[in-house]
């Protein structure tokens, strides 16, 4: 995380948005840690990455068919506050995301899959009963070929989602908690059977 300034400046509002982050529910198979937050899109910021390598999607299956190194899907998820409402958020918090995760040949070539990563990002913030408003975002599809002397290496298609909105409520970690289960689809874990959840835990 970068470099907040001193506790006696920083807005109650923002510790407290803070303090419900770190109780957010997060599944066990996502790496999360804390990152260096944007300095200019807001005063006060946080930022977290979420990575999810092939072990931890096979471990329910107890197949590890894919090399341990190979990363399924990452993630960053940016909390930003501004003392002042601004116009544009529609408020004063800002959830600001990034995703990117490989995919197999047959989901790569779907027309529907901008729609469809979308979706991803709306039913996860409702199952977790994330309150929002102003939602927008981008999803890319992204073909990667190989050429000289990476020729050999297979052709891929990754799917990246950007998105941001505004919270409604201070319940922060629903919304942690959403964006969390969204990458884990995005990786293609299964998901957590009905009624259970992962217990909280700090973040890194």
């Amino acid at each position: 995380m970068s470099e907040l300034p001193r506790a006696a400046s920083i807005p109650a509002v923002f510790s407290d948005a803070v303090a419900d982050l770190a109780r957010a529910d997060l599944r066990r198979e996502l790496h999360i840690t804390k990152i260096p937050a944007p300095g200019k899109l807001a005063p006060f910021a946080l930022a977290l990455s979420a990575d999810v390598y092939a072990t931890e999607r096979n471990t329910r299956q107890h197949t590890p068919i894919l090399p341990a190194s190979e990363q399924l899907a990452t993630g960053r998820f940016v909390l930003l506050y501004d003392p002042q409402p601004v116009e544009l958020w529609e408020g004063n918090f800002r959830v600001v995301s990034y995703i990117r995760a490989s995919l197999d040949e047959d989901m790569g070539q779907d027309p529907l899959l901008a729609s469809v990563a979308w979706s991803w990002l709306e039913e996860a913030l409702e199952g977790r009963g994330a309150q929002y408003r102003a939602a927008g975002g981008t999803a890319t599809r992204v073909m990667n070929e190989s050429f000289g002397n990476l020729a050999g290496r297979s052709d891929s298609i990754d799917i990246e989602l950007r998105a941001s909105w505004t919270p409604t409520d201070q319940m922060l970690g629903h919304h942690l908690s959403g964006w969390a289960d969204m990458v884990g689809t995005f990786a293609g874990l299964p998901p957590l059977p009905q009624g259970v959840q992962q217990l909280p835990r700090r973040l890194s």
